[in-house]
C-alpha cells in the first residue's frame, strides 16, 4: 500500500459534453472506478491534484487511497487519457482492489551498482532493454519498483528476467509462459569506439601480413 491519496467527487452528468465542462469549467478530470462485488461509480478528481499524484512513480504500481465523497476506496491505476496537443488529462479509470486481489501490472526497474558493476570497471557500458517489468501479485504485496542489482554482470555479461530477485508474491508474467519468454533486462559491452577501433586495428593487422 502507498501513501498516496486522492479525493474524488461522485460524477452524475454522463456524456462528452459533461466531461467537457467539467474540464474547462470546474478543472476537474472525469474518471471511473470499477471493479470488486460493488457497481461502477463515475468520479470526477482535481485535475492539479492528479497531476501531483503522477509526480510519484509509486502512482503507476501501488494501491491508492480515492477518498470518494467521504467513502475510501483502494484502487490501482488502469487507464489514464491525455490530449494529444494540450497538458490535460481527459479520463481517468480506477480498478478496485482488495489486500488478496490478483493484480497484473508493470512495475518499474530501479537498478543498483550500475556504475560499480565489474563490467563497468573493465571499461563497458551498460544497455538497459527493459525498463519495466510486467509482474503478478496479491494487491497487499505489490512493490512499487524492483530492484536489479548489477554488481556481478561483466563486460560482455547478459541479465534476463531469471536472474532477477523478486520480492515475496511477486511473480514474472513473461516468465509465467516459458523460458522462451526470458527477455534481456540489461547487459554490459564495450562502447562502440572501442569496438570500431579493435576493428580497424584487426584490419590493418591483416593487410600488414597480406603485403608481407
Amino acid at each position: 500500500m502507498s501513501d498516496i491519496k486522492l479525493n474524488a467527487n461522485v460524477r452524475s452528468d454522463e456524456g462528452k459534453g459533461a466531461s467537457r465542462r467539467l474540464r474547462r469549467l470546474e478543472g476537474r478530470v472525469p474518471g471511473i472506478i470499477y471493479g470488486g462485488k460493488a457497481e461502477p461509480q463515475s468520479i470526477s478528481v482535481l485535475q492539479k491534484e492528479l497531476f501531483k499524484a503522477l509526480e510519484n512513480e509509486a502512482f503507476f504500481s501501488s494501491v491508492v487511497t480515492v477518498d470518494v465523497d467521504g467513502k475510501a476506496e483502494n484502487v490501482i491505476l488502469r487507464d489514464l487519457q491525455r490530449h494529444p496537443a494540450k497538458p490535460i488529462l481527459l479520463h481517468v479509470d480506477f480498478q478496485r482492489v482488495s489486500a488478496n486481489t490478483k493484480v497484473h501490472l508493470k512495475a518499474p526497474l530501479h537498478f543498483l551498482n550500475e556504475e560499480t558493476c565489474k563490467g563497468v570497471k573493465a571499461g563497458g557500458i551498460v544497455s538497459h532493454t527493459l525498463t519495466e517489468l510486467e509482474i503478478s501479485a496479491p494487491a497487499s504485496k505489490l512493490p512499487e519498483y524492483i530492484e536489479v542489482d548489477l554488481a556481478d554482470l561483466d563486460m560482455d555479461g547478459v541479465l534476463h528476467i531469471s536472474d532477477i530477485k523478486l520480492p515475496a508474491g511477486v511473480e514474472s508474467v513473461d516468465l509465467s509462459h516459458g523460458a522462451d519468454h526470458d527477455l534481456v533486462v540489461a547487459s554490459v559491452h564495450k562502447p562502440r569506439a572501442a569496438v570500431e577501433a579493435s576493428a580497424e586495428g584487426e584490419a590493418e593487422g591483416e593487410t600488414g601480413e597480406g603485403a608481407e
